[in-house]
């Protein structure tokens, strides 16, 4: 008899404890993350000027910005690189050998659509940085900007969202607002250019898509 006791206690007390567990288990499954909110940022006058000549390559240093840190950087935890009307992401190749280095897993898209109705990433539309086309392309109308020829003025044009994927596969979309040092509501071919006005919303937590 004291053996068939110590038995079914032993049995019992193994039952016990795997149902233990098993409620531990599910409890684990039941808890929720917190999601750090989303972060939106203004940026003005971020100076990115281009040394070039007319009629000349561009050159002079890329302006390398990080987005979390809503700063200029000096490594490799940039998300975007300014210099004149060209906007780099780091992720992809070099197209040529004074452009940064892209060490990050970064990429980017233009979306059609205002800056509020871009509710999410569209991940099929991310491209990377190659050495013959940017994932924000260049150039008059093509990308961000127009160039009014007869006012060699540049607009950024409306309805264009930059949606971003920094160094560190986080998402953002920007609004880039003006290119002209104090946003003049019209400037001219002697306002001081080359100087970038933006707004951002950044999501902080990886995976997440959604910037609601």
């Amino acid at each position: 008899m004291d053996f068939q006791k110590s038995n079914n206690k032993l049995i019992f007390m193994r039952i016990f404890t795997i149902a233990t567990l098993l409620i531990i288990s599910l409890g684990c499954t039941d808890e929720t993350v917190d999601l750090l909110p989303t972060v939106t940022k203004n940026v003005s006058d971020l100076h990115a000027p281009t040394t070039s000549q007319p009629g000349s390559p561009p050159s002079g240093d890329f302006v390398l910005f990080n987005l979390m840190d809503e700063t200029q950087v000096f490594d490799n935890s940039w998300d975007l690189a300014f210099r004149g009307t060209t906007i780099l992401i780091n992720g992809g190749n070099k197209g040529a050998d004074d452009e940064p280095e892209r060490t990050g897993n970064g990429g980017g898209y233009v979306a059609i659509g205002a800056y509020q109705d871009i509710k999410s990433v569209n991940i099929e539309e991310i491209k990377q940085d190659e050495i013959t086309s940017k994932a924000i392309p260049t150039g008059s109308g093509n990308g961000w900007y127009n160039y009014d020829f007869q006012s060699h003025t540049i607009s950024a044009i409306p309805g264009r969202t930059l949606v971003i994927k920094t160094h560190d596969g986080k998402y953002a979309k920007l609004e880039i607002l003006c290119y002209y040092k104090g946003c003049p509501n019209t400037p001219s071919m002697t306002s001081d250019s080359q100087y970038y006005t933006f707004n951002y919303t950044l999501q902080p937590n990886s995976g997440i898509i959604n910037f609601d």
